[in-house]
């Protein structure tokens, strides 16, 4: 029967392995460092390149270790390493959602849970790609379940700032499209080489929410509700008031 593995430091790796060109030279590390290290490997090839196109091999090459190693960790493949990859990311991202602003009116409350999310955009560009970039043929149930966690968790934070408990099927679907325009945002933000700064982005990301909760309230009584309660609350210096400033301004 094989020996049982350190539970704190891996096997020696195969030397086989050192055959094949690596940009890592190998080295000895605790297992649960190890296995994060292969997860942030695997994140940013993910999101670089398609799932599909991603071998184990490559994994075990950029991460400077060998592919039996790899296996020793995630047993299923790679599957399981995207699995665990898309878990890390989304596990991180949804944090940026939990910490409750403090001060400021509604909007301005809305914009620092932006900065917080745009700061992790910017922070892991691999771990949010690999997360929100779909199509891929390794996509499964599993995946997809990983990311609506956090569109769920992004749905009910933001009605929670507005200080909605439950929401009807209108104010519902005006969040969930707002955060699908978020991400979106992110996305072409980073694949256009980040060219609008972060807080001007955050700020017309605020904008597009008052503007688009307006457009709802017309055609919704809880929406209209909710707007005009946390409209009173809001300063003509907030996000919301300077918004309806420029917007009289423009004869609107």
């Amino acid at each position: 029967m094989a020996a049982t593995p350190s539970p704190v430091e891996e096997p020696v790796d195969d030397p086989t392995a050192a055959q094949r060109p690596r940009r890592a030279a190998y080295r000895r590390l605790p297992v649960q460092q190890r296995r994060e290290q292969l997860i942030a490997v695997a994140l940013e090839l993910f999101a670089s390149r398609p799932p599909e196109e991603v071998s184990l091999d490559d994994v075990a090459e950029a991460a400077g270790a060998s592919r039996p190693l790899v296996y020793r960790y995630f047993a299923g493949g790679k599957q399981q390493l995207y699995e665990a990859a898309l878990r890390s990311a989304a596990s991180e991202l949804t944090t940026r959602f939990t910490v409750e602003p403090t001060d400021g009116t509604p909007t301005q409350q809305l914009g620092a849970v932006l900065h917080r999310y745009f700061d992790f955009v910017g922070e892991h560009a691999a771990g949010y790609g690999a997360l929100l970039r779909g199509g891929s043929v390794v996509e499964t149930a599993r995946t997809s379940a990983i990311v609506d966690d956090v569109r769920r968790a992004a749905l009910r934070r933001t009605l929670r700032y507005l200080g909605v408990r439950e929401a009807g099927p209108r104010l519902t679907l005006l969040v969930r499209s707002w955060i699908s325009v978020v991400e979106a945002s992110a996305i072409s933000w980073l694949d256009e080489g980040r060219q609008i700064p972060a807080d001007s982005l955050c700020a017309w990301l605020v904008d597009q929410f008052v503007v688009m909760a307006a457009a709802t309230a017309v055609r919704d009584a809880q929406t209209a509700e909710v707007l005009h309660g946390w409209l009173q609350l809001e300063t003509a210096e907030s996000p919301a008031g300077v918004l309806i400033a420029r917007l009289r301004d423009l004869g609107l």
